[in-house]
This record gives structure tokens, sequence and C-alpha cells, in this order.
């Protein structure tokens, strides 16, 4: 692939690409653009380390619920996990690593927030304005992610409560919480693995439930060391250790998606894995999904059930509604005294915050152009944002598989996008018709009508407030894989730069929106 040399333009910096973020997908575009021979990009990163998520969230007990050898690049495979389920500071440590096997330390930039991006289409280049000054780029990947802002609930009466008050991803690790009486706010992933942990050291826990999840066995277990020897001696087995866990989801998603109604026997599992903890029938009643499993994100734990068992554990079964001064008051009317709050409410993931700060060809922001909801052609490219691509994208998610496979598939398409760029030669930008995002997207939404995170009776992350899921892809994990092998240059307008600049637009002034 041709590469461009960088310049200086108009006192700015210029680069070819611009990398926002730097978790996984971040890393693994910088990984595949330094493979296809593109040295002459950045990776713009706010925090002080790379890791995204797997940096954000220390809380206690966090850990990844996808076995370690399919949560992992397939162009990194690490034969060293310590366990098949590991944990936080593993993953952290893994992208670190990769960072540095990959040689990626001089592209990234630590400490540089991306505060707006602008397309300029006279130039046919973004103009991106970030906490560390300006610079412009041909191309801008946005791999912030889907799990990268913490939700917290406007609850009234919050700003009086005179304890500590903090989310799941950005957890004080100054506050002690041993003695203290707590309130556990939500029963998503992290909130089922935080609980085990918090509450052999808490006086009382209360755990505010608007809806129970359905809650799995976890076959976590240590990874031997001669299992470890035998991946290291031999690296195909890590690759068949791969692939098998790989075969065994990409045939779950076929029930998830094609057949929902017969998703009973696993329903079944999951009421042992409640029975075999829970004796108590009104407890167990509390804890009991009425929807369909699956239609909510699967969890794994063998210790959440047994945690709620305690006698210093209460279950809320209502949402928190109301703060007056250190108590907490549920929808029901439940309350409880309280020392500190924890939220584990999730994040904004049908409203991605990145979306406010990127101004494409008609001067609307991504967020305005997506009020009706997020729409992207193949989860990588929206109408009227030349140049621009997301990695974990619209519809691009997993409810039961391993979210590097759909990166690694959309890192193909970036590749292939940058290729054909350097066949147009010049100055080129594409822009994804409206025509073609428009007929992807009703395919996936007819798709999406009978899986089970449509028809399983349940109001999940997934769907965003209109109510139309567009979080998760309706197939496999192989079908998106060929869906994404290359780009159609039938769903692009080829853009060049105009004949003559208009003198009423001349030195236009960049424009960003913090």
């Amino acid at each position: 692939m041709a590469e461009r040399k960088r310049v200086r333009d108009e006192a700015h910096e210029h680069v070819r690409v611009a990398v926002i973020g730097s978790g996984f997908g971040g890393i693994g575009a910088a990984v595949r653009l330094r493979r296809e021979g593109v040295t002459d990009f950045v990776v713009l990163e706010r925090a002080d380390a790379v890791g995204g998520t797997w940096r954000d969230n220390s809380y206690p007990g966090c850990a990844c619920d996808v076995p370690s050898h399919l949560y992992s690049f397939s162009f990194a495979p690490n034969p060293d996990w310590p366990r098949t389920f590991s944990g936080q500071e593993h993953i952290w440590d893994y992208l670190e690593r990769v960072a540095d096997t990959f040689r990626l330390r001089p592209h990234i930039r630590l400490d540089t927030e991306v505060r707006g991006a602008r397309w300029n289409g006279e130039r046919l280049l973004w103009e991106l304005e970030t906490s560390q000054g300006r610079l412009t780029a041909d191309v801008v990947v946005s791999a912030t992610g889907p799990l990268s802002d913490p939700k917290t609930p406007d609850i009234p009466g919050l700003d009086t409560f005179p304890g500590k008050v903090f989310h799941s991803a950005r957890w004080d690790h100054d506050y002690d919480l041993r003695g203290k009486r707590v309130a556990m706010i939500g029963t998503g992933a992290s909130a089922i693995q935080i609980v085990p942990e918090i509450q052999r050291d808490v006086r009382r826990l209360t755990l505010f439930q608007r809806t129970p999840p359905w809650v799995m066995p976890r076959a976590d277990r240590d990874i031997t060391g001669a299992e470890r020897w035998l991946h290291r001696q031999l690296p195909f087995t890590t690759q068949l250790r791969r692939g098998l866990l790989w075969g065994i989801r990409e045939l779950q998603v076929q029930a998830f998606t094609k057949r929902p109604n017969e998703l009973g026997l696993i329903e079944s599992i999951a009421k042992r894995n409640m029975a075999r903890a829970i004796k108590d029938p009104e407890l167990r009643a509390k804890l009991t999904p009425t929807y369909r499993i699956g239609c909510k994100r699967i969890l794994l734990s063998n210790s959440y059930y047994p945690a709620l068992a305690q006698p210093h554990v209460d279950v809320v079964a209502s949402g928190l509604a109301e703060v007056r001064g250190s108590t907490v008051v549920a929808a029901d009317g439940t309350e409880a005294e309280v020392d500190a709050i924890v939220f584990g409410t999730g994040f904004h993931v049908t409203d991605m915050p990145i979306a406010d700060r990127v101004v494409g060809d008609e001067g609307r922001t991504l967020m305005e152009t997506w009020k009706d909801g997020m729409k992207a052609l193949r989860g990588a490219t929206a109408a009227g944002f030349p140049n621009f691509l997301t990695v974990i994208g619209p519809n691009t998610g997993l409810g039961n598989s391993s979210m590097i496979l759909m990166i690694e598939s959309q890192l193909n398409y970036l590749a292939d996008y940058l290729r054909q760029l350097d066949v147009l030669g010049g100055r080129a930008a594409l822009a994804a018709r409206p025509s073609a995002v428009g007929a992807w997207n009703r395919r996936v939404q007819e798709r999406m009508k009978r899986t089970v995170w449509n028809t399983g009776g349940c109001t999940s992350w997934y769907l965003d407030a209109n109510g139309v899921n567009t979080t998760v892809w309706p197939g496999t994990t192989t079908e998106f894989r060929a869906a994404t092998r290359s780009v159609d240059l039938n769903e692009y307008e080829v853009l060049r730069p105009p004949a003559a600049r208009p003198a009423d637009r001349g030195g236009r002034k960049l424009e960003v929106s913090a």
C-alpha cells in the first residue's frame, strides 16, 4: 500500500489516518495499519495509558465473560493466559504488550482528547481539535467503543446524599467499603462481579434490581502450567483451542437469531444454577426472570447467587427512584440507610458521546444525523461523513461471542478502504451513499425481527430510545466477516476537490463542540 509523507499544513500537523481511542479497536487498527505498510498515523487517547474499557474498569472482581483464548487478537495469540476467563489486569497487560510488540508507542498520543472533528469538503480532509492542539487527517477511524462513557441515571435528591457515590467504571480505590452500608444499583455484568467481592467486607449490602438477569454457571479455572507450556511449544494448539471456542459460539448464535423459542434447555440450566444457592422461595421468585434467556446479555457467575443468599444482603426488586439524605428509596417504596452508593448502570451505548463532536459534510453532527437511531454501512461508515470509519459501530455487537472477532472483520474493511483510496490516486474521499446505508440497515433490521433480542420480552441496553436494536449483529461472525471482506465502490460516491473554492467560504474557521 502506498504511503504518504507526513506534512505540516497551514501550521498544523497532517497525517494520513487519525485513530481515536486505544482499546482493542484502536490498538487493533494501529496494528493493521502497520501491517498494511501505513506508518503515517496517530492514535489519539484521552487517558494517560492505553487499554480502553480494560484500563478504566478496575472494580473488584472485574473479568471478561468470554474465554481468554477467544478474547484476544488472532494475530497476537497469548499462550500464557492464567485462567480460562482472565481478569481485568491480565487483559490490560495484554493490550500494553501488543502496543509494545508491534512498535505502536511512537504513534500513540496519550492525554490527548479529541474535542471536535469537522469535515472540510473543499480540501477533502478532517480537521481535528484536541486537548493538545490541532491536526488534520485524510481518514479518521473512531475506535472509542460503546463501553467508554459511564451512564449514571438522574436520580432526584442524589446531590443531597452525604456519603460516597461512584460508578463501577470509575471505582474509587481510596474509599474503604469495609463496615459500610452500601447500595448497589443495577444487576448487569459489572454488578454480578462486584457483589460477591464487596459483600464479604460490607456491613450491609442492598441490591436494587429493576430486572433480574439470567445467570449461567461460569466454567472458570486456572490454566495449568502444562497447558501453557504446550501452547508455547506448539502454537497451533492455541489456534485449535481458539477455533473450538469460536465454533461452539457460532452454533449458539443460531438459536439466538433463528430459533429463540428453543432456548428452554438453557433456561433450565440457569434455573438449576440459582436453585443450588437460593433456598428461600421468596428470594428465588425475585431473582427469576420472566423473559426469554438471551434477550438481555446472559451473565456468568458461580458466586453471585451465594452472595445474595447471605443474611446481610438484601435484594430490592425495584429500581432506585429517589435519595433523601442518607436514605435511598426504591420505586416500590422500599427504603434503606446507606453510607455509599455504587452505580453499575452501564454505558452510553446507543448514544455514542463522540458523535456529538463530529461534524460532517452538511454541517450536522453525527449525533444529529443519528437522532432517529444509529445507522452505518456494514457497521463502519455513515452517510454524510466521508473518510470517517467506526470500529464497533452500529449493529456490530455480540450477545454470545468475542467482540475481537467483529473488530478484526472491521479492520479488514478499513484496510480495503485505504487500498481503494490508493487506487483512486490523488486527493479523494469515499462517501457512503444514503441509499446503500438505508439498504444495509433495512436488511439488518429485517433479520433482527426474529431474534431473541427483539422477541424475548425484555427491554435491554441493546435497544435505543425508539426501541430499535442498533447494537447487536443478527447473525454469525462468519457472515459478518464475509460482509466486510472488501469495500464495494458501488456503495460509495467518489469525491474529488472542487475545481475552485467559493470566495465566501474561504478561510472557514474550525468550529467544534466540546
